[in-house]
């Protein structure tokens, strides 16, 4: 059996109002835009979720709803605001517990590239992927039977978008 991780970094924010609450800042309509075109990227090439863990922001919350728009039969997300803002150990450790086959993973940076880079045997050639821009999408297996198996270092990108590339 294998694991697979959709794992995305929140669509593009709104700035226009710099006294706003992080927390609370939601997507600009470029990010509206480019969530929406990953939902519709995941299901062409057939990558549905049996969960998502979805950090509680704003931006994270609509990336989600916009994403999840694109399936047929949205599934079961959490919101947590544990994934706000995390550590990569913080957003694995909530990864060995999700409990399905195929999990979303929705955060932020630098937590969430960090994960990406640290959870993969061998980086992919474009180099974005170390950075992890908004909206960046990338589709990782993992040769194990549950989560509490996967290791750092363990999982091959299969697949990667980046919103810029689709929209």
């Amino acid at each position: 059996m294998s694991l697979r991780l959709i794992l995305t970094r929140h669509a593009k924010s709104c700035w226009s109002d710099p006294s706003m609450e992080d927390h609370a800042r939601p997507l600009n309509r470029r990010g509206e835009t480019s969530a929406a075109a990953i939902g519709k990227w995941l299901t062409a090439r057939g990558y549905v979720p049996e969960v998502a863990l979805v950090s509680s922001s704003e931006r994270t919350k609509q990336t989600w709803e916009l994403v999840s728009q694109a399936f047929d039969a949205p599934p079961q997300a959490r919101f947590l605001d544990a994934l706000f803002h995390a550590e990569p150990d913080v957003l694995m450790d909530h990864l060995r517990r999700a409990g399905a086959g195929c999990v979303m993973l929705i955060a932020h940076n630098p937590g969430i590239a960090f994960l990406a880079r640290g959870l993969v045997r061998q980086l992919p050639e474009d180099a974005r992927f170390e950075r992890y821009p908004t909206a960046a999408t990338a589709v990782i297996d993992f040769r194990a039977e549950d989560w509490g198996k996967v290791g750092w270092n363990s999982g091959e990108v299969t697949d990667l978008a980046f919103a810029r590339d689709l929209i």
